[in-house]
């Protein structure tokens, strides 16, 4: 009966964990033969999605075989699998704690969006930006998302505009900082004005469509704002998942023992017979 709760239920599991690897590396692979028409955000997403994909298939037909068809050796490897990535998991979310433990948006008088710092943020996740390959992948993946244009579609006027609770990313990347007194025109036109401010965003700030202020250190703020929201979200469900795994494992676990049982006694009794 412990055999067929605990195998059966990893068998289960692990079948259901073959069938999410298949639409996932069939992705990656679908983005890797057609890169030539790919954007840098889809061509970023290609390995990753590979690798996981991969992953999956392998570590759940380790553990389908193993629990279902009686394989010691292949449920050993499962675990040690398992385990590992329960290790990888717990380090990742108290990292992820630790690095977005710091920084918030400034609110701005009379405005309904805050305005983001890069100095405020950790040292680690400003130092991501600041390389200049990641933020040329992350710029390109920020003007093929048109994340400004769709503000400049809203056609909003000046009033309407001071009160949109804009996003991090279109707060620190669309506009040029308040400080700097440009006289607004449209979301992502102004009229540069003489200012009195030592902010280099001031004169890195163009109307360009591809330009904006996607190379400011604002708009580098804006990210790290974004992605410190984000990785508290993933960190909440990585905690969940984390408990899934270990419930996971612990019945896994169980399912080794039921092997090993069942191999010595098979053994036993093939030895008992000539």
């Amino acid at each position: 009966m412990a055999f067929r709760i605990s195998n059966n239920l990893v068998g289960i599991l692990n079948f259901l964990t073959f069938l999410l690897s298949i639409p996932i590396l069939a992705g990656g692979i679908w983005l890797k033969t057609h890169s030539t028409q790919a954007t840098e955000c889809e061509k970023f997403l290609q390995g990753p999605l590979i690798a996981i994909g991969v992953f999956l298939l392998l570590v759940s037909l380790a553990g389908l075989i193993g629990a279902c068809c009686r394989v010691t050796w292949l449920l050993w490897v499962y675990l040690f699998v398992m385990f590992f990535l329960i290790l990888l998991l717990f380090c990742f979310t108290i990292f992820a704690f630790v690095v977005t433990n710091k920084g918030a948006g400034e609110v701005v008088s009379g405005r309904g969006y805050k305005e983001y710092r890069l100095g405020d943020y950790s040292d680690w996740l400003q130092k991501r930006v600041n390389s200049t390959k990641n933020w040329s992948k992350i710029r390109s993946c920020l003007i093929d998302s048109k994340v400004c244009q769709s503000l400049e579609e809203k056609n909003e006027s000046y009033a309407e505009f001071y009160q949109e609770h804009l996003s991090p990313v279109q707060s620190g990347c669309c506009k040029p900082p308040s400080e700097c007194g440009f006289a607004y025109v449209s979301p992502i036109n102004w009229t540069k004005n003489s200012t009195a401010s030592t902010n280099p965003d001031c004169t890195t700030w163009s109307n360009t469509n591809t330009t904006l202020c996607y190379d400011c250190q604002s708009c580098k703020a804006g990210v790290v704002a974004n992605l410190k929201s984000d990785w508290k979200k993933v960190s909440i469900l990585n905690i969940i998942f984390l408990i899934f795994i270990v419930i996971v494992y612990s019945v896994g676990c169980c399912a080794f023992r039921n092997n090993r049982r069942d191999n010595h006694a098979y053994a036993g009794w093939k030895g008992g017979y000539p």
